[in-house]
């Protein structure tokens, strides 16, 4: 995914209000061999790329005003209280040899058909929806795939249960962390409530 970005000479908090009133967003770039380079970006165009996930979990291609493009990786991002309204936007530069940690968001397929909710009516109990991985830039996937197919009612899916991508770690490796569990409260209601989530 691609943004634009301007490079931004001035600095602190009455700049950044003037910017913000001008539809704009004051971010950072920082990491890698370069110092740190504060940038402008278009508030409608970063507000609704955040509203895609890959924007959170992919390699994003910045584009600069004069023609220069730079990978960098979405890192963290500040709204307004109660508007919505981007705030402030943080990158870190992506070197191709050098590992990254980063969350992936995790997708659940096969819910509605496993044991769990056709055989015991269970509730599929999401615990975690993304984990925090250790690649190389051309390794991150946009995201990870949980097969529920074979859920078991009352039976919980861990972390080692899942099947990461070619090239890609666990950051925080811990077998027993429960990712997914499938809650049985027994009878039809349950049944019903499964179906209607």
């Amino acid at each position: 995914m691609k943004f634009n970005a301007t490079a931004r000479s001035v600095q602190g908090t009455s700049a950044s209000r003037r910017l913000r009133r001008a539809g704009r967003v004051p971010a950072i770039v920082y990491g890698g061999e370069g110092a740190p380079l504060n940038v402008e970006l278009d508030h409608n165009e970063i507000y609704h790329a955040l509203r895609k996930e890959q924007f959170h979990a992919s390699i994003l291609t910045m584009a600069m005003e004069d023609g220069k493009t730079e990978p960098v990786l979405l890192r963290a991002v500040q709204w307004h209280p109660y508007k919505q309204q981007v705030l402030h936007v943080d990158f870190q530069r992506v070197s191709a040899n050098q590992a990254l940690h980063t969350k992936v968001p995790l997708h659940f397929i096969n819910a509605e058909t496993s044991p769990a909710v056709k055989l015991s009516g269970a509730i599929i109990s999401h615990i975690i929806n993304e984990v925090e991985v250790t690649c190389l830039p051309q390794a991150l996937p946009q995201f990870i795939e949980v097969d529920l197919g074979n859920l078991l009612g009352g039976a919980s899916l861990h972390q080692k249960d899942i099947v990461l991508p070619k090239g890609v770690t666990f950051t925080h490796p811990n077998d027993e962390l429960v990712i997914v569990s499938a809650v049985t409260k027994g009878g039809g209601e349950a049944a019903e409530e499964a179906a209607a989530e």
